[in-house]
């Protein structure tokens, strides 16, 4: 790569008598030097004598590299190397499927039309179902909302209207001739700028791809048109799933306008929590739905890795991402996942387990872990966290304190992630179409995927190595506290880290406020593969609470 070699020389040329090296000379053979050089970025020391001896094998390695960078890559090539979150002797569940939601309560149209913006999944597909209201109005009524107030919160990157229109009045038709496809049949969605849906653009929030057509369609979309769903939007995605900034803008938090949505789910999250959708499709690699659900006030599930097909999406990080919903409450969550989950043929790392889900009658004698010295800590949402397990003690659950595993750094592994990005986007960097990107600094892509370039193979795969261990310690700890689930604190105590590296689902649910009257948010964490029990203990405090009951005054 010639911007490596480049620094590489650069960096030779000012240890070394300050030579000057162009970027000609990325070409020439490697010399001793060279290698005594850029052995100090990874920490190791060689003698002159093994520098020489590397030489032949370095420059000829080079040449592999040179004839490997012609092989066309794209974005959706995975790596022959397969990520896998069970742990040592970790048995998958077996068995059939079962999914029983909370029985329908009676629902009717509110006087004021308006009000149907902060509705429920659940409560917008019994007004469906009854037929109180078709799937045409209720999706002309949201997609208003969307171009209402996009332009103060920029949370969506395409219309899908006609798209939308299209099959809303399939959803009508199909309920008046009596087939009725279940609790999403004709309810309006929100997809993650990063799932392509044919015929319409795939930005990926990003100013290279911002006119990019996929030719098909993922496989979540697909699963969610089966279920009836009706796509209204391509929500705005952080430039290539970081943050809340994109070639559009910032994705503005409903809650003060004048801040950031977070992200990479940014425009999801914004949307559900303005009301402009009942619930929308994220992707989290470390924190993507659960920091925007967490600064909008929505509720979120990353479901485990492995549980939901990739097929269609962006690949940033092949061996950490997941998608998920991000909706009003925890069974609007369970209702979309119960849609989306499985294999599909198409994304290998992709595992066949039941989901079984019910609400709990009660928490009554329920053992439930809390990382307890992140909740010691001191950190900002400690006094609502606090509360939060005071509920669940009220409600008859038995907190265990729970410690997260201390073997392994999460912090020192978590390279991972820009090393598989970097190789994601290699020919962005390598074609210098980085500089297009809108953000620059430091701590932004470019410079991310430059810098991981210098990550030595060896240190990549020894870092999986550890994550190895650090999956196993995992298992460990909760097998030892003998819980199914169990609470920390959102950001604080490193358990954000730790799971998204071990692959742990996670509901993620407003629990109050700040000082800056923006919400904050706690975190119910699974067992891998049991979403349905997470979800249903994280269902039992919700129900205790109406903290998703607030909205932002648009």
């Amino acid at each position: 790569m010639k911007r490596f070699f480049t620094l590489l020389a650069a960096c030779a040329g000012s240890f070394f008598f300050g030579a000057f090296i162009t970027a000609d000379d990325s070409k020439k053979p490697l010399t001793a030097d060279m290698v005594g050089v850029a052995s100090r970025i990874f920490g190791l020391d060689f003698t002159p004598a093994e520098q020489d001896s590397m030489l032949s094998s370095l420059n000829e390695s080079r040449a592999d590299y040179e004839a490997l960078r012609k092989v066309e890559l794209p974005n959706d090539v995975a790596p022959a190397l397969y990520f896998n979150p069970l742990p040592t002797g970790f048995k998958l569940s077996s068995g059939q499927s079962s999914f029983r939601a909370s029985a329908p309560a009676k629902v009717t149209l509110p006087d004021n039309r308006n009000d149907l913006a902060y509705y429920t999944v659940s409560q917008l597909g019994e007004l469906i179902r009854t037929r109180q209201i078709s799937s045409v109005e209720l999706t002309k009524f949201f997609l208003n909302r969307l171009k209402t107030y996009d332009p103060k919160l920029h949370c969506v990157i395409t219309l899908t209207d006609d798209l939308a229109l299209k099959q809303a009045e399939r959803a009508d038709a199909e309920l008046k001739a009596g087939k009725y496809r279940g609790p999403l049949h004709g309810i309006p969605y929100g997809a993650k700028d990063i799932l392509a849906k044919k015929g319409y653009k795939t930005t990926w929030g990003s100013v290279p791809y911002k006119d990019q057509k996929l030719n098909l369609d993922a496989t979540v979309i697909q699963r969610l048109e089966a279920a009836g769903a009706v796509l209204c939007a391509k929500m705005s995605v952080g430039e290539l799933a970081m943050g809340d900034v994109w070639f559009g803008g910032m994705t503005r938090n409903p809650w003060k306008p004048e801040t950031g949505s977070s992200g990479s789910s940014a425009g999801t999250a914004s949307a559900v929590s303005a009301g402009l959708l009942p619930f929308g499709i994220g992707t989290e690699t470390l924190g993507s739905i659960v920091s925007p659900s967490t600064v909008c006030g929505t509720t979120g599930l990353r479901p485990t890795f492995g549980r939901v097909s990739r097929h269609g999406a962006m690949a940033l990080s092949w061996s950490m991402d997941k998608i998920g919903p991000i909706a009003r409450s925890v069974e609007d969550c369970a209702l979309v996942f119960n849609a989306i989950y499985g294999p599909d043929g198409n994304d290998p790392t992709v595992m066949a387990a039941p989901f079984r889900y019910a609400p709990l009658p009660s928490l009554k004698g329920m053992r439930i872990g809390y990382v307890n010295n992140a909740f010691e800590s001191n950190y900002a949402n400690r006094a609502n966290d606090s509360l939060t397990l005071q509920v669940l003690r009220k409600l008859g659950a038995q907190l265990v304190p729970f410690e997260l595993p201390k073997g392994v750094s999460a912090n020192r592994i978590s390279f991972l992630l820009g090393a598989e990005a970097a190789a994601a986007f290699d020919e962005l960097t390598r074609s210098g179409k980085d500089d297009q990107l809108v953000r620059q600094g430091k701590n932004a892509w470019p410079n991310e995927f430059r810098s991981s370039r210098f990550i030595p193979a060896v240190e990549y795969i020894q870092a999986n190595r550890a994550r190895t261990k650090l999956i196993n310690e995992m298992a460990a700890q909760l097998k030892n506290a003998n819980v199914d689930v169990y609470l920390s604190p959102t950001y604080a105590g490193g358990n954000l880290t730790v799971t998204n590296l071990t692959g742990h689902p996670c509901v993620v649910l407003p629990n109050g406020f700040n000082k800056q009257q923006t919400p904050g948010s706690i975190t119910f964490m699974g067992q891998l593969f049991e979403e349905g029990k997470v979800l249903a203990v994280a269902k039992a405090y919700q129900d205790a609470t109406d903290w998703h009951k607030k909205h932002p005054a648009l």
